[in-house]
């Protein structure tokens, strides 16, 4: 019993080690207790479900006990044909259930994510098409302001040139009105001169003309 005692010391003192910080599982057939220490007069600290995940500390394999550790960090004794080495298929099939379940959530969110990419893209291929339209519109509408402004210097520098001509016009008319003042002026002495000189051509035959008669009496008077 002493050499089966120290066998055991011994390799707990050496595959002690060798298995500190392995992960071991609870089977699944049920639930098991942890306990403060390698046997089941002490006291239960906490049940564990099957396939849950514990933390291999050290094994004793005389009371059939391993030391364990839980995830949220509380330490106990556990018989060690509950634990296995991998987990169970029930664990890992529902492992692999969720994995996919995410899988198919990425999937559809990617999908989604797809879908609205589409649609921005289409909303963006609108706007697009959108603005070429406006572009197309105000090139035009340029265009015709560029034509309009066209036709207004035109117009703007004919309006120049007939002001100019009627300006010459108007200076000309000025002119010859002014002209024709003078004339009028002119003529008006002309015909006041003519009648003065008739009018004194007048007043000498009416003196030289009964001269003239009385000179013709004076004559016949002496035959």
């Amino acid at each position: 019993m002493k050499r089966l005692l120290s066998i055991a010391v011994l390799a707990t003192v050496f595959v002690g080690p060798a298995v500190f910080a392995q992960s071991v599982w609870v089977t699944d057939q049920f639930e098991i207790t942890l306990r403060t220490g390698p046997s089941t007069g002490n006291s239960i600290r906490l049940s564990v479900s099957s396939g849950t995940r514990l933390e291999v500390i050290e094994r004793d394999a005389e009371s059939g006990y391993t030391h364990v550790r839980t995830q949220g960090g509380t330490e106990g004794w556990v018989l060690t044909r509950y634990l296995m080495n991998e987990p169970s298929a029930r664990e890992e099939l529902e492992r692999l259930t969720s994995q996919l379940t995410n899988a198919n959530s990425r999937g559809s969110s990617l999908d989604s994510q797809l879908n609205a990419i589409r649609g921005e893209h289409d909303s963006a291929k609108q706007q697009i098409a959108t603005l070429e339209r406006e572009k197309g519109a105000v090139e035009s509408e340029l265009a015709e302001i560029k034509r309009t402004a066209a036709n207004v210097l035109a117009i703007s520098d004919q309006n120049k040139t007939l002001m100019d001509q009627l300006t010459a016009a108007q200076i000309r008319a000025d002119t010859l009105e002014q002209e024709n003042r003078v004339l009028s002026s002119q003529t008006t002495r002309y015909w006041f001169m003519a009648g003065g000189l008739v009018l004194l051509v007048g007043i000498i035959l009416g003196i030289w003309l009964p001269r003239i008669q009385w000179q013709r009496r004076s004559r016949y008077d002496r035959f």
